[in-house]
């Protein structure tokens, strides 16, 4: 769609190659530059909090956040998307499925931001880790 805003077209592609497992393409969305902050802040999953600058920092997150598991699968659910400017807020949760049937939840706010060639240049999310809701593996029968 040509009037399609940039920001939230890239997200829906970043969405979408992370939902498919599709690394090289993911990756081929950011900007040389970029700098992913997922969760904004200090977190378990980056403990200085100044988030992973840069297409190789962007792509250690994927193999050791994203995907450090083989045969995870991530499910987004983004009801609200408001795009402005250069950005892209999406309202609503996204749920990481681990491979053994545990789940990981999170409810915040996720923002896009491209430069002026479409390519994202950041990526903020703004969620609480303590607060993500953890889904136990189901019981195996004996």
């Amino acid at each position: 769609m040509a009037d399609e805003h940039p920001a939230r077209r890239a997200g829906e592609l970043s969405r979408s190659a992370v939902s498919r497992g599709a690394r090289d393409e993911w990756l081929a969305l950011f900007a040389d530059d970029a700098i992913v902050e997922d969760p904004v802040g200090v977190s378990p999953l980056d403990p200085t909090g100044k988030g992973h600058r840069g297409k190789a920092a962007i792509a250690a997150f994927w193999d050791n956040v994203i995907m450090r598991l083989p045969g995870t699968r991530v499910e987004f659910d983004y009801p609200t998307q408001i795009a402005v400017g250069d950005e892209c807020a999406c309202v609503g949760s996204l749920t990481n499925h681990l491979p053994n049937g545990a789940s990981f939840r999170v409810e915040g706010v996720f923002v896009y931001r491209v430069n002026a060639e479409g390519k994202l240049v950041s990526l903020r999310t703004y969620w609480d880790y303590a607060k993500g809701v953890f889904t136990p593996p189901p019981k195996q029968r004996p």
